[in-house]
């Protein structure tokens, strides 16, 4: 493969991470997959999966944020927690 970019597990087109199969940067397996976005939209499938994840992780949280805020009550004051003197 050729560009400015040099991978470490490639040697004579081919990738030894990935079974000695011909070097196709961003394939299943390879150190790129999921990590970058490719003009070939095949490749993105992964890194689509990751940000749907994440999304959907945001949702969630955004979710139980606004439940707690709604059950939220008024701040204590300072001692109120301090157990009573007889």
């Amino acid at each position: 493969m050729a560009g400015s970019w040099g991978c470490p597990h490639e040697a004579n087109d081919v990738c030894t991470k990935v079974n000695n199969l011909p070097c196709d940067p961003g394939m299943k397996g390879c150190v790129l997959y999921g990590r970058f976005v490719f003009a070939n939209d095949d490749k993105n499938e992964r890194l689509r999966q990751k940000q749907a994840r994440r999304d959907d992780a945001a949702d969630a949280a955004g979710r139980a944020e606004a439940s707690a805020a709604d059950g939220m009550s008024l701040p204590r004051s300072v001692g109120d927690d301090a157990p009573a003197k007889t």
